[in-house]
C-alpha cells in the first residue's frame, strides 16, 4: 500500500514538473539576482476584480452596510519589497480610491504577495477600505496595508 502511495505520489510530482515552464538560472533564490515582476500589478484587472468581488462578499457575510465597490481609481504604489535570499515571498503595497455604490470615495490599501499558494504558485492580495474595517483587522485606518 506504501509504495502505491509512493509511486503514484512520485508520478504526480513528475508530471507536474513536466507541465511547470523552464527556468532560468535567475528564478532560484541562491543565484544572487532578485526575480523582478511586472511593476503595475496595483493597476491589473485581475486585482482589481478580485477586490471587488471579494468585498461583495464581505458585504454580503460580515458588514451587512449593502454597499458594492462602484469603480476603483487613482492606483498607485506605496512600496515593494523584494525576494532575497531572507525574503521569500515578494510584496507590493498598493493604494487606490475605491468609489462606492453609495457615491462615497473611500480611500482603499491593498497588496499583493508572490509567490503564493501551493509549491510558490500563484499570489496572496489583502485589502482594506478605509473606514470600513469595524473589527481592524488591518489595525487603525488600514495601517497594516500602507
Amino acid at each position: 500500500m506504501t509504495r502505491t502511495l509512493a509511486a503514484t505520489l512520485l508520478i504526480s510530482l513528475s508530471l507536474a514538473a513536466a507541465a511547470a515552464p523552464g527556468a532560468s538560472a535567475a528564478d532560484y533564490i541562491g543565484s544572487g539576482q532578485v526575480q523582478s515582476y511586472n511593476a503595475g500589478v496595483c493597476s491589473e484587472s485581475s486585482v482589481l476584480g478580485f477586490i471587488t468581488s471579494r468585498f461583495e462578499y464581505r458585504d454580503a457575510n460580515y458588514l451587512h452596510a449593502n454597499l458594492s465597490i462602484a469603480d476603483i481609481r487613482n492606483m498607485g504604489q506605496n512600496r515593494q519589497e523584494f525576494r532575497d535570499e531572507t525574503h521569500l515571498v515578494e510584496r507590493e503595497y498598493c493604494y487606490a480610491t475605491a468609489v462606492m455604490t453609495d457615491g462615497q470615495q473611500r480611500s482603499l490599501y491593498y497588496l499583493v504577495e508572490r509567490p503564493w499558494g501551493f509549491a510558490g504558485v500563484g499570489r496572496s492580495i489583502e485589502f482594506c477600505v478605509g473606514g470600513l474595517d469595524p473589527w481592524y483587522v488591518y489595525g487603525a485606518h488600514c495601517a497594516s496595508l500602507r
